[in-house]
């Protein structure tokens, strides 16, 4: 075969697609922001890039969902269980039920736990469903836009760079804010938790 089958350009274009679906899955917002960089570079359409996220998004979350519900039992639901987000998430989804399952993957370091903890709640099944559905699609739509409109915004800044040069500031970018995300959501979360306890008469 051939050394530039091997190239990055090659691998994005032939697994790119797959790539976002399990970064979405398995990672988040990284791998989806990608997604939209890779689209804007033309290796994929935008709407692939989207979709594949939507659905990595929805499939692993709802796996999350049914281990809580039907498997809480395992080692791994278990640990989740003991962390302080778990009870945090408890806490803020007896106070705001549908608010939280449509905006549990916004808030940094309360993806994983949700589904878990949400299937272990008296949600209906066909409920979680519904709105982890809508809110995996708004949340690959924004995400993979904003990928997108960042490289439209780097080729006016820096003209058309190398793909490589163009990956290394998308990803010092997604650092910057993810880190910020995180304080963010820390100061965040703690207004709401102590609104739910509040509210709950803690």
């Amino acid at each position: 075969m051939p050394f530039e089958h091997f190239s990055l350009e090659h691998l994005i274009s032939q697994y790119g697609v797959l790539a976002v679906f399990l970064g979405a899955a398995f990672e988040g917002e990284t791998a989806v922001f990608l997604g939209g960089v890779f689209a804007h570079r033309h290796f994929m359409q935008w709407w692939e890039a989207a979709t594949a996220a939507a659905l990595g998004s929805f499939a692993a979350d709802q796996a999350w969902f049914f281990a809580g519900r039907y498997a809480n039992r395992l080692a791994i639901v278990q640990r989740f269980l003991a962390t302080d987000a778990a009870q945090k998430v408890n806490d803020l989804l007896e106070a705001h039920p549908t608010g939280f399952i449509l905006a549990f993957r916004f808030i940094y370091g309360m993806r994983t736990v949700s589904p878990i903890a949400i299937g272990l709640s008296s949600v209906p099944a066909i409920r979680f469903v519904v709105l982890n559905f809508i809110a995996a699609v708004v949340w690959a739509v924004l995400i993979t836009t904003i990928g997108y409109l960042f490289g439209d915004a780097v080729e006016m800044l820096f003209g058309r760079l190398r793909l490589h040069l163009h990956l290394v500031i998308a990803i010092l970018v997604i650092v910057a804010v993810v880190v910020a995300l995180a304080f963010v959501s820390k100061r965040y979360l703690a207004t709401l938790f102590q609104d739910a306890s509040t509210g709950s008469g803690k």
